[in-house]
């Protein structure tokens, strides 16, 4: 190492408060409430290579640690001193996620060199595109999810490439928000160039780029250690996203983590083919592509929270993802979405570490809720309004450590609350409900965290809710260690005249005067066997609406009313007649045990094969085919045993001439 460790310790700080300066900046100066009260924005300085070595670590959103600037820098001819580049292209060197995540990067030069890039990103509320905030699932190309820029000069030597800035403006919806926020992503990548410059003159430029490098190998050096802790052997873990898209099948991701000595390889071969739908991960098969490395972070940070946060991290780990899946698909596919996939891909990743260290990690995370946008009209100017209003999170999960936290987001707790009152000052609507969901959260010794709730009633015609990120519906969060899964997430619409929509898991949808759309997320899962709870702990869950009397009796085994009075002998005899659950690392809901009695792994394995032997563009159908040929199935002919999977695969072969065609000429070409 070049820098003394005290030396290295102080540049690490002065780097991060570089990062937060920026933050307050962008987040103090930006006219959008996804920004400003959300919080969903990055900042942050990278290597002249690309590779993030200081971010915030509590402001802002912090899937993005370690995130590789490198694909978008190297598309750039050469940087002058001046220069503020832009992209929001997901497949132009994969750095962008989706269309509304708008990546700006500034050269920080220093007597002609280029000592770091100042980058960020911010969410806009619309790119424009064929719904309002430019995000559906019922997408199926990228190009029906807004404008995209390539990597380009926004601004060259100074002077701002305004054509640039108008064709953007013209294509999406708010244009003052969009405007606003690009002065403040600006105003921030200045801020660092300021902030960098005053480091170099404090410590000199040869400490401070020997301690960027130096910053990057301990934070390796510290994730090597942490994972020399785990056990060394592959921890496999499976999860599903509800469906494929509207009126479609789950989607499964599957990941073994195969922990070796102080490395680790996150093999995800098995999950699904990409998607005729926006759940797809823009990923362009990197390794270490950030989107997959979130929960992965996540994990490392949990295990040792004083561990440097940087791209170092991440030299660690090696990702295998097979081409032509949802977590690395071929363009043009649709992948506004992404963020539901990846923050289930999280929950994956969290599972098969959980599996290697039980008693550290904790269990599944709510999810299921979404992030809440609503465009509509003022009914006195008649003026087009449009804001995101929330995010609905959920509770965390249950550990050996203790009981998940309610309403925390969890694993999305950096999306911040935006108050009512902000709320209905920005946008014509009125909240009836934002709180906590009692009997929401996984019973376990270790209670799960509490849902939340969000019920809005509108007021003019043309309304368009929409509201990313909706699952949790059919597949619940798992619990762990006799621990119970938390309760599935909902999602309806209440008419004037009283009757009740379950919308499942739509995503946009339409409402008018007097409607009110109600949107609850999953629950946290419970850890460990809810019936040795302590009393006192489930008694004080009653008192705080947490859990009701009903449910502290059927779950805990605990009688006791409203008012916290204890029926002593009652709760001795409920919980002397309770038999202990079997021990197993995970606790699944009915929903999904149904649904893996018929879809097992080796019919996965056999529908995995057969998908692989395929051009990427047949994949999805095929799958689809598959699924109802099994469906139709009479329940006792069903075997489990992959061979349903491939006589299905047969049939459509039959039925479609053209696919074995396609996979002959796919194998001459091989």
């Amino acid at each position: 190492m070049r820098t003394d460790p005290v030396t290295l310790k102080v540049l690490e700080n002065h780097a991060q408060a570089v990062a937060e300066s920026m933050a307050f900046t962008l987040f103090r100066t930006a006219h959008s409430t996804f920004v400003k009260e959300t919080e969903d924005f990055t900042t942050g300085l990278v290597t002249p290579s690309g590779m993030t070595f200081a971010s915030p670590r509590d402001l802002g959103a912090t899937w993005f640690i370690g995130l590789d600037y490198k694909g978008a820098l190297e598309m750039i001819d050469h940087y002058e001193e001046g220069d503020i580049c832009v992209t929001n292209d997901p497949y132009s060197g994969f750095v962008c996620t989706h269309t509304p995540d708008m990546h700006i990067w500034k050269p920080i030069f220093w007597e002609g060199e280029i000592i770091a890039f100042a980058v960020g990103h911010i969410h806009n509320t619309d790119m424009g595109g064929a719904v309002p905030a430019s995000l559906s699932r019922a997408n199926t190309e990228v190009h029906q999810e807004g404008i995209r820029f390539r990597p380009t000069k926004l601004v060259s030597r100074g002077v701002t490439n305004e054509q640039l800035i108008d064709t953007m403006m013209l294509n999406v919806r708010m244009p003052e928000q969009n405007r606003g926020d690009l002065n403040a992503q600006i105003a921030a990548v200045n801020t660092g160039e300021a902030k960098m410059h005053e480091m170099i003159r404090k410590f000199g430029v040869e400490v401070v780029k020997n301690g960027i490098e130096d910053l990057l190998d301990v934070a390796e050096a510290r994730a090597r250690a942490v994972i020399s802790g785990l056990p060394d052997g592959d921890f496999r873990f499976v999860d599903y996203l509800d469906e494929d898209g509207p009126n479609g099948v789950p989607v499964r991701l599957d990941l073994t983590l195969k922990v070796r000595g102080d490395e680790v390889i996150l093999d995800f071969t098995g999950s699904d083919p990409q998607l005729k739908s926006a759940l797809n991960m823009p990923t362009g098969g990197n390794p270490r592509h950030i989107l997959l490395m979130v929960g992965y972070n996540y994990c490392l940070y949990t295990l040792d929270p004083s561990i440097p946060l940087n791209g170092g991290i991440l030299r660690a780990a090696t990702c295998i993802v097979p081409e032509g899946t949802v977590l690395n698909p071929q363009f043009p596919a649709a992948v506004g979405m992404r963020s539901l996939t990846c923050g289930r891909l999280q929950g994956v990743v969290m599972g098969a570490f959980h599996a290697a260290a039980p008693d550290r990690l904790p269990v599944g995370a709510a999810g299921g809720g979404g992030i809440v946008n609503v465009k509509t009209f003022d009914a006195t100017s008649g003026k087009l309004t449009m804001a995101s209003i929330d995010p609905v999170t959920g509770g965390a999960g249950g550990s050996a450590l203790g009981d998940g936290t309610d309403g925390s987001g969890a694993n999305s707790s950096f999306l911040k609350n935006t108050p009512v009152e902000i709320n209905e000052v920005e946008v014509p609507i009125k909240f009836r409900r934002y709180g906590l969901v009692p009997d929401s959260g996984g019973p376990g010794t270790a209670r799960g965290g509490m849902a939340t709730e969000l019920e809005v009633e509108v007021f003019t015609p043309d309304t368009v809710v929409t509201a990313r990120n909706r699952d949790r519906t059919i597949f619940a969060a798992w619990g762990g260690a006799g621990g119970l899964p938390g309760a599935p997430s909902h999602f309806t619409q209440v008419t004037p005249a009283g009757r009740t929509i379950d919308l499942g898991n739509t995503d946009v949808v339409p409402l008018g005067p007097g409607d009110v759309f109600n949107l609850t997320s999953g629950g946290g899962a419970g850890f460990g066997d809810p019936f040795a709870r302590p009393v006192e702990l489930v008694v004080r869950d009653v008192l705080r609406s947490a859990v009701t009397p009903a449910a502290a009796a059927s779950e805990y085994g605990v009688v006791v009313d409203a008012e916290g009075q204890v029926d002593a002998e009652a709760t001795r005899a409920l919980r002397a007649a309770h038999v202990a659950p079997a021990p197993q690392t995970f606790t699944y809901n009915a929903s999904r045990l149904a649904f893996e009695a018929v879809w097992t792994d080796a019919n996965y394995a056999a529908l995995t094969e057969a998908l692989t032997q395929m051009p990427v563009h047949w994949r999805h159908f095929v799958k689809r085919e598959v699924f109802d040929r099994i469906a139709a199935l009479p329940e006792g002919t069903r075997r489990g045993d992959g061979s349903e999977v491939w006589e299905a695969v047969e049939a459509v072969k039959i039925r479609v001439p053209g696919l074995a065609r396609s996979m002959q000429v796919k194998e001459a070409a091989e």
